[in-house]
């Protein structure tokens, strides 16, 4: 008896194969340098671009890729691997661009998506305010209507690659009365006038993806960047978070992966007590458990990514949004955990910059918390299982 089980395919595997590949030999030499300068790596985004790997997600009708779910979570965990910041490239412009693909019009895509996969601009997410973070339906940018413009005004913060990206998907109420279901989406570009962005924030990791606050001061846009329909702005990112929550378990893996491929070479290449560190069992416990739960978190990650596949083409997935919940929160809490480990086996060479793994452990607290907290994860969980 054969069946296909929901595995990626040789295609998935030979495009794991090309993304190592550029990963060591582009991204890995500069991860250290873009960490410690906090610049954006302006020459991974032009590698990853000529390579198709920035945004593969766009459909091929637009002139991307045309990349499955479960091969862009690839994309990025391989990308991950070798360095978190770059990773948010691929990522982040597949968060930007979710709402477009999921209820945009003929002509927003066409006017946006083809640029974006040209590689002439990249995409950010605007959701999240000073006072509205895992309460995001509390938030207060304001659009108001004016003839066949809007008027925007309010303050977005922690905004992933802000002042490089060149569009923005941004929330904003244009019916206060309404509460959530007052909520509309738009694509504000880079060039707008009133548009304006922050300074950069002062992070502990993925130092090399600058976020900063986004200003609307009487920004007008034209009427017909707003995505869908006016009012389904939340249910619009909320139904993008189901998709794109899987890409921030994809770089929780790549960096758990990366962490635990430096560990398992070092404690085979270090000697204490006149044998290697590899051979004390206290030690291998320690590697069994990491890879364990970094593979589990894997399996339930490409299972969520075929789920969101099978959604992005009009199917009803009724426990999408469990599993994507799901498989950012063990990925990131397996992150974490594989990553503090990595340090430890280094002992004191972990803890120095001179060995990638510290680097890994700071870069790794972040997918515990964007895109929504585990905490919230949790909550959005149990809410699937009771209803």
């Amino acid at each position: 008896m054969s069946y296909p089980l929901y595995a990626p395919t040789e295609e998935h595997e030979m495009l794991r194969e090309t993304v190592r590949a550029l990963a060591d030999d582009k991204i890995a030499p500069r991860a250290a340098e873009v960490d410690e300068t906090g610049e954006f790596p302006w020459d991974v985004y032009k590698a990853l671009v000529d390579a198709d790997m920035h945004a593969v997600h766009i459909p091929e009708e637009y002139g991307g890729a045309g990349a499955d779910a479960l091969a862009t979570v690839i994309v990025i965990e391989e990308v991950a691997r070798a360095c978190a910041s770059s990773s948010l490239i691929p990522a982040v412009n597949k968060l930007g661009t979710v709402p477009l693909l999921l209820v945009g019009s003929e002509e927003l895509k066409r006017h946006y998506l083809e640029p974006t996969a040209r590689g002439e601009g990249m995409f950010s997410y605007g959701l999240s305010e000073p006072d509205a973070g895992s309460d995001a339906a509390a938030m207060r940018t304001t659009a108001v209507r004016d003839g066949d413009h809007y008027v925007l005004n309010g303050t977005k913060r922690w905004i992933t690659n802000a002042g490089v990206s060149e569009y923005y998907t941004v929330m904003a109420v244009t019916d206060p009365a309404a509460g959530a279901r007052g909520i509309s989406a738009f694509v504000v570009e880079k060039g707008d006038e009133g548009f304006s962005v922050g300074a950069k924030e002062k992070k502990l990791g993925i130092k090399g993806s600058p976020t900063r606050e986004l200003y609307f001061d009487n920004c007008r846009i034209p009427a017909w960047r707003m995505i869908g329909d006016e009012g389904t702005g939340f249910k619009t990112a909320l139904a993008t978070l189901d998709h794109t929550r899987i890409t921030i378990a994809a770089q929780a893996l790549g960096i758990a992966q990366g962490a635990l491929d430096y560990a398992l070479g070092y404690v085979k290449e270090r000697k204490q007590f006149g044998k290697p560190v590899a051979d004390f069992q206290g030690v291998q416990f320690m590697l069994a458990d990491m890879a364990m739960k970094l593979e589990a978190a894997r399996q339930l990650t490409y299972a969520a990514a075929g789920k969101s596949e099978r959604a992005m083409h009009g199917e009803r997935v009724d426990d999408l949004t469990f599993f994507s919940s799901a498989c950012k929160c063990a990925a990131s809490d397996a992150a974490m955990d594989i990553t503090v480990d990595a340090v430890q086996l280094l002992g004191g060479y972990g803890y120095t910059s001179d060995f990638p793994v510290e680097r890994m452990m700071r870069d790794a607290k972040i997918t515990q918390i964007y895109e929504g907290t585990n905490q919230i994860q949790r909550v959005v969980m149990a809410r699937q299982l009771l209803k």
